[in-house]
């Protein structure tokens, strides 16, 4: 649905992204094609092996790789998994919904770069993951800041007059991420701040 455009954004193009009241905001694609500053408060709460959903271009699970944790990356769109590949990660083309290799034994499932949203239904995405996440496992996510509150919308990327169908997207605030673990299975939700960004970590 969305992996054309995206493709595009990745190589370089300016896409946006349109909500359903016209609402439009740049896709900053290039923020995760390199390291970004408060990656390691994410990258040192992963556990070995360790699932990466929303991978994009690979930061992460490359990053992941490199410091001897297994790793594996799925994403949507083509583009983003060779360029995962091309650059020394595992990935694969897989809807985190669909059949995911490892079910019941990852270590830690990890929704960087707001991929908590992935879905539209926070809480359904957190009920999956606990399925993929082996006894004592956790998810390591990326939220919105305090305030933020938790939404979801229709939203489609757009780049001059092409654009993609609509999808179903949510943000999850830092200060709400508690009762939404609870609701979806998880008993335990931390929550911290590094370089401006949010995290949490729920076992």
């Amino acid at each position: 649905m969305i992996g054309p455009l995206y493709a595009e954004s990745l190589d370089g193009a300016r896409v946006d992204v349109e909500a359903a009241d016209g609402r439009t905001w740049p896709l900053e694609s290039w923020r995760w094609l390199d390291g970004a500053e408060g990656d390691e408060a994410m990258l040192a709460r992963c556990g070995d092996p360790t699932l990466d959903v929303g991978s994009g271009p690979g930061r992460l699970t490359v990053a992941l790789t490199r410091r001897g944790v297994r790793a594996l990356g799925i994403d949507v769109t083509p583009r983003a998994v060779r360029l995962t590949r091309l650059a020394g990660g595992r990935a694969l083309c897989r809807d985190v919904f669909g059949h995911v290799p490892g079910g019941g034994r990852w270590a830690t499932v990890l929704l960087a770069d707001g991929n908590i949203g992935i879905g539209g239904d926070p809480e359904a995405l957190l009920r999956r993951a606990r399925e993929l996440l082996r006894p004592g496992g956790e998810v390591v996510a990326e939220l919105g800041p305090p305030g933020t509150a938790t939404r979801s919308e229709r939203v489609r990327l757009r780049r001059d007059d092409t654009a993609t169908g609509w999808f179903a997207w949510a943000r999850v605030g830092a200060d709400g991420i508690g009762p939404l673990a609870r609701r979806a299975g998880f008993r335990r939700a931390e929550v911290w701040t590094e370089a401006g960004r949010w995290f949490s970590v729920l076992g």
